[in-house]
């Protein structure tokens, strides 16, 4: 095997320069178009610049909060006509204020700060480093670890992000030992989330998808759509398919073959990483984390179905459909970490005043994931404001009449790209279903499943591939990776699927089978992934 150099830290600066020197340019002749030429601007193509901007900045300059903010910048610049005094107005009182004092994204806040005391409370007490140790006495091999990873990720589909950071902090000790890298954690962190909870029909998403059926029995479209949703059910195979053939490709590979060196993070460490491998020293029990994770698991449920009306009058399932995920997650966490303090405490495990420094550092280790959500969700409202979804909607209701075959891929592709450019999927569930059930609704309702399939599966695909999504986002954090290591890493990956996906709905939408239809991706993705590893062996 030949020397794989490592990713230097950093870019060049001139790159950097030249990209911001390109945005503020870019910036001058919008200013010039808008306010000499009047050129519209609102529900217009330029109202994806903001999220595009933001993206390739990030891509190329390899620094998330400036890009983030400079997408930011531009959103707030083409809202208030280039006006100094509005755009201010549009980055704080209409941006980040709203989005901050949104009921929903502060819970979801919350949750994550509750979640990275429990991390904290669980390193400290040494319950993931005996975890860690008790595992490596089961699993054998690398394979057997990211088989784990992968097993466990399915096994939590109640929550895409409740998926993200606990599957992260129970998994991280064992594929350490493996020499997995981080980026490779995070790849099968993120893979196990929204692919499986979108298509699991007791989960936050088929709540929420459900919700967008309207004149539907939501339940049952969400579980007839299941079959046709090619791209999670192929990134589940995908998934098993790398691991037994032992092929990577792309970034990832780089990764991969410097954590079999030692080097699990190949382009810099996370302060909560270091931190972590620091505290990882103490041994204690399993049960120390084997029972918060269970008692969180068990809260969160019923936080969700208590905010549903379960306890009132209705079922499981319609409780879980009319949930609300942010609330349920909080109240869930919070009696989780009560249950946790008060366990180790009576194991003596922790002394008091050490638990209580476990919450500020807790509190410290998801600074970054939320300021990235933060900046994220300021993006996604001057997108909003910009009528980018309006622009989308807009395409796909004057394409559905002359390529009513075609129109599954079409409507994946448009999703992706809506996903991507907004950084979420449930913001494109939101736009894009109510257009496809008015297009179809007691016409096709064959067609009307294959094209909600295609909502979601590139409504999940856009969301994999976008570095401003609150999935990848935290699947890094759960992973303890850097954020854009997980980006670039999981990129190839999420294209390939996405690719074969795009023709398996193709066939879909001729043969409206999904079996077929499903057979044909496999055998597709199974030939790309042989070429790929063969090609992978000549780089070595």
């Amino acid at each position: 095997m030949g020397d794989v150099n490592k990713v230097k830290k950093g870019e060049p600066k001139t790159l950097t320069y030249m990209s911001l020197a390109a945005v503020v340019l870019f910036l001058a002749w919008m200013a010039y178009a808008v306010v000499h030429n009047h050129m519209p601007v609102k529900e217009t193509v330029w109202s994806l610049t903001p999220p595009v901007i933001a993206i390739a900045l990030a891509l190329i300059t390899k620094e998330v909060y400036s890009s983030l903010f400079l997408g930011i910048l531009t959103g707030a610049f083409l809202n208030a006509g280039f006006d100094l005094v509005g755009t201010l107005n549009q980055v704080f009182q209409e941006g980040m204020l709203t989005v901050l004092s949104d009921k929903w994204n502060v819970g979801i806040l919350i949750f994550l700060i509750i979640l990275g005391m429990m991390v904290q409370l669980m390193n400290r007490s040494g319950g993931s480093a005996a975890f860690g140790q008790w595992a490596s006495t089961r699993i054998k091999s690398r394979a057997g670890a990211q088989l784990a990873t992968m097993l466990l990720g399915c096994l939590i589909f109640i929550d895409d992000y409740f998926n993200c950071l606990t599957v992260g902090s129970v998994m991280r000790p064992v594929t350490d030992k493996y020499n997995i890298s981080r980026a490779k954690l995070a790849y099968l962190i993120d893979s196990t989330a929204a692919p499986v909870c979108i298509i699991a029909p007791i989960s936050s998403w088929a709540a929420a998808v459900s919700g967008f059926v309207k004149g539907e029995n939501g339940i049952n479209i969400f579980v007839q759509a299941i079959p046709y949703n090619f791209y999670a059910l192929l990134t589940l195979i995908m998934m098993v398919l790398i691991i037994w053939l032992k092929v990577d490709y792309g970034p990832m590979l780089t990764h991969e073959l410097n954590a079999e060196k030692g080097d699990l993070f190949t382009t810099g460490i996370t302060s909560e990483a270091a931190a972590t491998l620091k505290q990882g020293e103490k041994i204690g029990s399993v049960i120390d984390l084997v029972l918060p994770i269970i008692m969180l698991i068990i809260c969160c449920v019923i936080g969700m179905i208590y905010t549903g009306g379960f306890f009132e009058d209705k079922g499981f399932v319609d409780a879980f459909a009319n949930s609300d995920a942010s609330v349920g997650l909080v109240l869930g966490s919070a009696v989780a970490l009560l249950i946790t303090v008060a366990f180790y405490l009576l194991r003596q495990c922790i002394p008091f005043a050490e638990c209580m420094e476990c919450l500020p550092e807790g509190f410290k280790q998801m600074v970054p994931a939320m300021l990235i959500l933060s900046f994220a969700w300021t993006l996604k409202a001057m997108t909003d404001s910009l009528g980018a979804s309006k622009y989308v909607a807009h395409l796909v209701e004057h394409s559905a009449g002359s390529l009513m075959n075609y129109l599954p891929a079409i409507i994946f592709l448009i999703a992706v790209g809506l996903a991507f450019a907004s950084g979420t999927s449930w913001g494109t569930f939101g736009i894009l279903i109510p257009i496809v059930v008015a297009c179809f609704q007691g016409i096709d309702n064959q067609m009307m499943i294959i094209s909600i399939s295609a909502c979601m599966a590139g409504a999940v695909c856009g969301d994999h591939c976008s570095p401003i999504s609150d999935t990848t986002i935290m699947s890094s954090a759960g992973a303890q990776c850097i954020h854009l290591n997980h980006v670039t890493t999981q990129l190839p990956y999420a294209l390939t699927v996405a690719a074969v996906s795009f023709f398996s709905f193709l066939v879909a939408g001729f043969t409206k089978s999904a079996a077929l239809s499903l057979i044909f991706g496999v055998i597709v993705l199974c030939l790309v992934l042989m070429m790929m590893r063969r090609r992978s062996a000549q780089q070595q």
